[in-house]
């Protein structure tokens, strides 16, 4: 299951992991992000011990939504030692994620 990342533990979850972090940043009213909610949850059970996934609910967390610039939901970033380095606005295929994943991870 996806990790559930609020502003609190965004700092040591994400940005101090020390694996590739995939964060899906959604709202409960987002239709689309309705859409890429269980590819996500797809995503954490295939890459479980590889990289970490996770969601930011962007209502409930704002802090963090606001300091990276988060304008449009679904938005995926990829976090690698601590900093954004890919990044998908909107729907993808999941194989399309897991291709972005693959290629961080090495």
């Amino acid at each position: 299951m996806a990790l559930e990342v609020v502003d609190a533990n965004f700092e040591v979850e994400v940005l101090q992991s020390d694996k590739v972090v995939l964060v899906d940043f959604w709202a409960a009213w987002c239709g689309p992000c309705r859409m890429v909610g269980p590819i996500v949850e797809e995503l954490a059970k295939d890459y479980e011990g590889k990289a970490v996934i996770a969601k930011v609910d962007v209502d409930n967390n704002p802090s963090i939504s606001s300091a990276l610039g988060i304008r449009n939901i679904p938005t995926l970033l990829f976090f690698k030692d601590g900093k954004v380095v890919d990044k998908q606005v909107g729907v993808a295929p999941k194989e399309a994620l897991a291709a972005k994943l693959d290629a961080l991870i090495g």
